[in-house]
């Protein structure tokens, strides 16, 4: 496997949320009563250096989408975005022999349906944001079923290989990728490894620090053992991110960032666990653990969540601004 070199400089690590458009955020992340001209990337880069694009994965991100969200964070000059590959070069699936599962988890045969058309969509969007200095990466995310073949070996080589022009991260979540041939491919494409907490059913990529490029990525998707895998209709979607990590269970991790800060340039923690805004709990409880100190915390979330008068470094403001919303 290559050899990897501390970089000569300290690594930023940037916390954040995955996205940003959760109609369940008023009243928990963002207040109910909005000002005029209201924008949640805008609100979010006050208490923030960075928001993973999660919209990007299901559609192309449309250049003046883009052009519009970086004036929306301009306020502050730390502030950077990720963002996720669409969809269709990572799930969507034709072609033959490969027995892997679609996006809806029935067997395919076959490998991405990706055009170059869909490529010059998805980099019209892309390049808007690297041009301006604001995108620091580009997520692979691939599915559980996704699992080490010579066949994904070669489709993800053949991805890399396509947008090598892009500082690109790769997250893979069954256990059969987390090898030293793995790790040695990205490392030669210069591609990070997203480490992820997931829940650890069969055979799921474990708790790691990896890194194989100056990108370090870190993913939390929460830990609901009872609906990570479900395909019942009566469990609402959204129940697979409703988890709130505790102070002890992010602990470890914080040493984790730090292990993987210590061999990137750049390092990115994405709270996945969106429902309700407790990745956003979660990600300022981060930063206040890696920083040891005390955090800007929005005043809705404080009402929500008092555990957050811990690290909170201002007082709380008139409680009957921000009335509570019922859980």
């Amino acid at each position: 496997m290559p050899a990897r070199t501390k970089p000569e400089a300290k690594s930023v690590v940037r916390v954040g949320p995955a996205g940003w458009s959760y109609p369940d955020w008023f009243g928990y992340v963002y207040p109910k009563r909005r000002q005029k001209g209201f924008h949640e990337a805008t609100y979010l880069a006050e208490f923030f250096d960075t928001i993973e694009i999660n919209t990007s994965f299901y559609n192309p991100i449309q250049p003046d989408h883009a052009a519009l969200w970086i004036e929306r964070v301009a306020a502050n000059p730390r502030f950077v975005f990720t963002a996720k590959l669409w969809q269709r070069f990572t799930h969507e699936t034709i072609g033959k022999n490969t027995g892997q599962a679609n996006s809806g988890g029935a067997a395919s045969s076959g490998m991405v349906a990706a055009t170059k058309d869909d490529e010059r969509a998805v980099r019209a969007g892309f390049n808007v944001l690297l041009a301006a200095g604001k995108l620091s990466a580009v997520l692979l995310q691939f599915p559980f079923s996704f699992h080490r073949t010579p066949e994904t070996v070669a489709h993800l080589s053949a991805l890399l290989k396509r947008f090598a022009d892009y500082p690109l991260v790769v997250e893979v979540r069954h256990a059969s990728w987390q090898t030293p041939e793995t790790f040695a491919l990205l490392a030669e494409s210069n591609a990070g490894f997203c480490n992820i907490d997931q829940p650890i059913i069969g055979r799921s990529i474990e708790p790691s620090a990896e890194t194989t490029s100056p990108v370090g990525y870190v993913r939390f998707h929460g830990r609901r053992y009872d609906t990570w895998f479900t395909d019942d209709p009566a469990v609402p979607s959204h129940e697979r991110y409703n988890y709130l990590y505790s102070p002890e269970e992010l602990a470890p991790w914080a040493k984790r960032v730090a292990k993987v800060a210590e061999r990137s340039r750049e390092v990115f923690v994405i709270t996945n666990n969106h429902y309700q805004g407790k990745g956003v709990v979660n990600a300022l409880q981060l930063i206040s653990i890696l920083k040891r100190s005390k955090v800007k915390v929005p005043e809705p979330l404080r009402v929500q969540y008092p555990e957050l008068e811990a690290i909170a470094d201002s007082p709380p403001a008139e409680p009957s601004l921000f009335p509570l919303v019922k859980k």
